[in-house]
């Protein structure tokens, strides 16, 4: 629609110009930024605008992603997507159209195999978001037709429908609340299944609606709704409602959030409403927010890539040599052309570079399983799984609230023992959130809860006592001006809770809001009532709300409250300096401090400002913008009140999970919107700074002494002087005498920082500030708006170093930076879960993160590092004797192994085992994790996938083939036969050497492995003997399905020579010597960190001070087999322990207890 904003003329006339209208709005939706909603489907009177006809979707539901018929294709072509999978599909179809080596099954299984069992898993996810789908859309639905109420289902709902709803039932789709069953126009909602807010909220219907109560009357309505188009945001909506009243201009009003009600919400405490639709289906707010956020990958799963794109590589070359160097051997015509093996003429006459290209491509199928097709498999389910013993972790669950850990994507798992940086939030993530009243000043005057003298509270003292007299100037002042809270219209919310103490406590209470008026009750026990006429809403940006009220001798008043540098700029007249000094002293002190002021309008200006208010409330575009422009102007001049302090308390080890954090080698940032003076108290408070902590100001009061760039190069000059003895490395190991910098930036000195040049560069200026955060031990962030915490966090991540980093924090002010960091953790706190529906991972309180990534990050990233390490590992044991054979087959491109063998190795010899330690290992014990953060720093920067442990790991492989290979070669060099004189041939020979490598490869795991359970041991020695028990059977059967056996009776005629059991048990001990005596000359001579404490659990194990055995933990809301788990601390007679506890009694690492299996 092209009329927006606040020009009623210009769309009255627009209303009269038919034609016109229909150009405009016949076009598709998204060319426009609005749309109109004809009530009831009803026509507005004639002349007062065109009918369009409405082209919405219906209100169905979709959240699956496949249908019946296109299942198949959609899930094979999203497959087929990843390299790993179409890589190997090519080399299927390759052996299907050449001569290959290799038969296609050994392809072609096991891509089935990945293929089938994704394809299952996903289409069984997808069929049950269909059953959920259904049951949504087939819900009964009450609308409004001709006067009556008419039932119908959800799906079948229109934009324009009039509906109804009842107590408890959920709203159908997006609705604007016209009338109520309370006499008021109110309703209750909660919106749990939205945001997980459990709290009541209060919606308020259309002023000239509220009166329609009855089906009759509701029908009669004449009115259009102009509105924006769909958009994902739960707390946003701009429009506005014309309603028709005989012939008339239409009464406008502006329509927000608070008139919206959101389908998924529920109706409480109010009999019935009246509402009409204006989104419907996938239109609707909870539609909109179905769509995934951006995909994060994990510092492991990019080494991963890049370590598969080494090992394409290697195949290419392998294909390359093993072609070049065929036809060097054919060029000797005997070679070529042997007497047993004559070519055909057509064959003669071949082109060259044809036939060189099918070599290569047999060369490349030969080779191909290099490639870990499987890896990629074991992967997503080591991680589905293991995100698992997060949410039963019992120490992360916390009792006050009855929340445990969340986990949203399993897919940075490893991520959280890999973080450098984090960024947290103050208030409710640092702080309880749990404003406690202090003190307030008015007009110069001091009150305290109690009158303290000499640190002792007077014995006769009681409510709110004055340290000198004072007129009480400021209790009518904060009832009038509370924050919008959720369950009123002007309620009271934490953050506004110290002036409405204050003022209860000196004898005014507010009471409700009643037909519009505020009601307070005095000291002398007298109701006042003022009449509430405007509310201008809070907002981040501005730092303050207001309110307009008439009193009852027809005086016009402002009250406005908010921050100190949000009100001290806009105050003409009162003790300014006096309140300010208060202010300043409760900052230091750790308080936070509220400013309120006021002043009286006159009639004439009250006009002027509601003109402007209603011009800025009905604008379609940009009313956000339009509205801050209105407020500024209309809250200035005001004249100062006083102040209030309260105290927000520190959580419960908060400061001993920061420390933690520190000795780790993690740098914490404290990004919050509170003043400098407030959140460096809250700083020391939670030993972010030291008491020799030297702190460096970047701030704007800095910026005015000295210009920006002489303020960067002295704190440059300052932290380089000590930072050859102060380094990222060492900060984990500061004491408390070391000196070391903390520095302090508030958001206008960020904002110059950031801001481009007149050249056009600011690099230079946020290289230099980058500088000097790296040469400090903590920063803190004040003065922050919620972008500009998303800017730090992006500033950091994509510096030079690349870090890292995490964020995490509890209000929808922290959700952009949750999102911008590699890792986002949401706090369960009281400020709803905004940011817990868009973290990564959601924890009840700040102190679950220290175990969040001490404990279950450092297992994680040690599990999937061996995993992906062991897994390229074992493939170039696989294939590199098949690359060796080749010299000796002349380059022949015949197979070392048999066909089962090929299809097996990665899909049931091997995989079983390296899933287990993936979940269940622990290098050392939890405990120790938890008590010796220093050993987070032993796998910090990706050590484990570093180039150089991955190197080893491949020369391992290679070496360990060449034992394989040769070991063998040597035993059949002297043709080696059975006892009764039978030849071993060549698939004997490929036999041995596929025996000792599933051998050596499953006891290299084995060697590998510091926690054993029966589970492991049933898996390890479980593959070994399946491994034996197939390869007899497989050779020792005729099997009628096949039309030749070449592995029959092979392996028992293997086992049934001597010499050959022999060069088994030599080869294995062989190939794992090196690496065993790699580990102990490593132990002895270079050790970790993390090995000394391995052998000094070892050494307790030996000498019986064995640690308290591991306990399971289980979450108490998930249906899981530990759910019954009574705990670790029930009485021993009524302990019920899990399925699965004997695996407990078998491990050989000591393991605390509270523990869990999984870390």
């Amino acid at each position: 629609m092209a009329c927006g904003g606040s020009a009623l003329r210009s769309c009255s006339l627009l209303r009269r110009l038919p034609c016109l209208w229909f150009l405009l709005c016949a076009g598709e939706e998204n060319c426009v930024d609005s749309r109109t909603i004809y009530v009831g489907h009803r026509e507005p009177p004639p002349g007062a605008e065109a009918y369009i006809p409405q082209r919405h979707p219906d209100n169905r539901i979709v959240s699956s992603k496949y249908t019946f018929w296109n299942f198949i294709p959609k899930n094979l072509f999203e497959q087929f997507r990843r390299i790993a999978n179409f890589y190997f599909l090519i080399i299927f179809l390759v052996q299907l159209i050449i001569d290959t080596p290799t038969s296609p099954v050994t392809s072609g299984l096991p891509l089935f195999f990945v293929i089938t069992v994704t394809a299952i898993k996903q289409g069984y996810e997808d069929w049950l978001r269909h059953k959920a789908d259904n049951a949504m859309n087939q819900c009964p639905v009450h609308f409004i037709q001709h006067g009556k109420l008419v039932r119908k289902q959800s799906r079948k709902l229109r934009v324009g429908d009039i509906v109804m709803v009842k107590e408890d039932e959920t709203f159908p789709c997006d609705l604007i609340f016209l009338s109520s069953s309370r006499g008021d126009g109110t309703c209750h909602v909660t919106t749990a299944s939205l945001d997980g807010e459990s709290s009541h909220k209060t919606h308020y219907a259309v002023q000239d609606t509220k009166g329609f109560h009855t089906e009759e009357d509701i029908d009669g309505l004449h009115a259009t709704i102009e509105c924006e188009q769909p958009q994902p945001d739960l707390y946003k909506f701009v429009g506005r409602i014309n309603v028709y009243s005989d012939r008339n201009d239409p009464v406008v009003r502006p329509l927000g959030s608070e008139n919206l009600l959101l389908r998924g919400a529920t109706l409480k405490n109010t009999e019935k409403i009246f509402g009409v639709a204006i989104y419907t289906g996938m239109e609707t707010k909870m539609a909109l927010n179905y769509q995934s956020k951006s995909q994060k990958r994990s510092a492991v799963e990019k080494s991963m890539n890049v370590f598969l794109i080494v090992y394409l590589c290697i195949l290419v070359s392998k294909a390359l040599i093993n072609t070049v160097l065929k036809y060097v051997w054919q060029s000797e015509p005997f070679r070529d052309e042997p007497w047993y093996n004559h070519k055909t003429e057509s064959e003669r006459q071949r082109n060259l570079f044809l036939r060189a290209f099918t070599d290569f491509l047999a060369f490349m199928v030969l080779f191909n399983y290099i490639i870990p097709v499987s890896m990629y498999v074991t992967v997503e389910m080591q991680k589905f799984l293991g995100s698992y013993f997060i949410t039963w972790d019992e120490d992360m669950f916390d009792e006050d609230t009855g929340e445990g850990p969340l986990v949203n994507t399993s897919d940075l798992n490893e991520e959280l023992g890999q973080v450098e940086y984090v960024f947290t939030d103050k208030t409710g993530t640092l702080t309880e959130n749990n404003m406690e009243f202090k003190e307030c000043c008015i007009e110069g005057h001091v009150y305290v809860p109690h009158a303290v003298c000499n640190g002792q509270v007077l014995p006769d003292a009681s409510g709110i006592d004055m340290i000198d007299s004072s007129p009480g100037a400021l209790p009518r002042g904060p009832p009038l001006c509370p924050a919008q809270g959720p369950d009123h219209r002007v309620g009271c919310v934490t953050s506004c809770s110290g002036p409405l103490v204050t003022s209860v406590e000196l004898g005014f209470t507010y009471l409700r809001l009643k037909e519009n008026y505020m009601e307070i009750l005095n000291r002398e026990n007298g109701v006042e009532r003022f009449e509430l006429l405007e509310i201008l809403s809070f907002d981040s940006v501005r730092r303050r709300m207001s309110v307009i009220v008439r009193s009852a001798t027809g005086e016009i008043y402002l009250f406005c409250k908010g921050a100190d540098s949000s009100i001290f700029p806009r105050v003409i007249e009162g003790k300014v300096d006096q309140i300010r000094s208060r202010v300043e002293r409760n900052a230091v002190e750790g308080l936070r401090t509220l400013c309120v002021a006021y002043k009286r309008l006159i009639p004439e200006e009250y006009e002027g400002v509601c003109t402007l208010l209603q011009a800025a409330k009905v604008a379609l575009q940009d009313r956000e913008k339009k509205l801050a422009e209105a407020y500024e102007q209309i809250e200035k001049d005001l004249i100062l009140l006083g102040a209030t302090a309260v105290e927000d308390r520190l959580q419960e080890k908060a400061a001993d999970t920061i420390e933690a954090l520190q000795k780790a080698g993690i740098k914490v940032w404290v990004l919050t919107g509170d003043k400098m003076e407030t959140a460096a108290a809250t700083c020391y408070a939670c030993k972010l700074f030291r008491r020799n902590t030297q702190l460096l100001e970047l701030t704007t009061k800095k910026i005015e002494e000295q210009s920006l760039h002489d303020v960067l190069f002295e704190l440059s000059k300052t932290v380089l002087r000590h930072s050859g003895s102060l380094t990222r490395d060492n900060f984990s190991g500061l004491s408390a005498d070391m000196q070391d910098h903390g520095l302090i930036i508030d958001g206008a000195a960020l904002s110059l920082i950031m801001k481009p040049r007149e050249d056009g560069s600011c690099g230079n200026y946020r290289e230099l500030f980058l500088e000097i955060c790296r040469n400090c031990s903590a920063v803190l962030c004040c003065r922050m708006a919620p972008l500009q915490k998303a800017q730090i966090v992006k500033l950091i991540k994509l510096s030079k170093e690349h870090p890292i980093t995490l964020a995490i924090g509890d209000g929808a002010n922290d959700v952009s930076m949750i999102l911008e960091a590699h890792v986002g953790i949401g706090v369960i706190g009281k400020e709803g879960r905004q940011a817990a529906r868009n973290s990564d991972y959601a924890i009840p309180k700040f102190k679950h993160l220290k175990k969040m990534l001490l404990v279950h990050g450092h297992l994680y990233y040690i599990r999937i590092s061996e995993l992906v390490q062991y897994f390229f590992y074992k493939n170039v044991c696989f294939i590199f004797p098949q690359f060796l054979y080749q010299f000796f087959c002349g380059f022949s491109q015949q197979t070392l192994y048999d066909t089962a063998y090929l299809t097996l190795y990665n899909i049931s010899f091997t995989s079983l085992p390296i899933l287990l330690y993936s979940l269940m290992e622990q290098h050392v014990s939890i405990d120790t994790l938890r008590r010796d953060p220093s050993l987070y720093r032993d796998i910090a920067k990706n050590a484990l996938l570093r180039w150089r442990v991955f190197i080893y790991w491949t020369f391992l492989g290679v070496f360990d083939a060449l034992v394989f290979f040769f070991g063998a070669y040597f035993m059949f060099e002297n043709t080696t036969v059975t006892s009764n004189g039978q030849i071993f041939g060549n698939w004997t020979f490929g036999t041995l050497v596929f025996t000792v490598m599933v051998f050596t490869v499953t006891l290299k795991l084995a060697l590998d492995t510091h926690y054993w359970t029966w589970i492991n041991h049933f898996v390890i020695w479980g593959s070994l003997l399946f491994y034996v028990v197939f390869s007899l059977l497989w050779g020792g059967i005729i099997w009628p399905f096949l039309s030749y056996q070449r592995m029959y009776f092979v392996f028992i005629q293997m086992l049934s020579s001597g010499p050959a059991w022999l060069v088994i048990i030599l080869l294995i001990t062989v190939s794992l010597l090196p690496d065993v005596l790699k580990k102990v000359l490593c132990r002895q001579l270079w050790p970790s960190a993390t090995e000394k404490v391995q052998v000094l659990a070892a050494r307790q194990g030996r000498d019986g001070s064995r640690l308290p055995e591991l306990t399971l933990l289980a979450c108490r809301r998930s249906s899981s087999p530990w759910a019954t788990w009574p705990g670790p601390h029930a009485k021993q007679e009524s302990l019920s322990w899990p399925p699965l506890s004997s695996l407990l009694h078998s491990h050989s690492v000591p393991v605390p207890h509270g523990g869990t299996t999984g870390g």
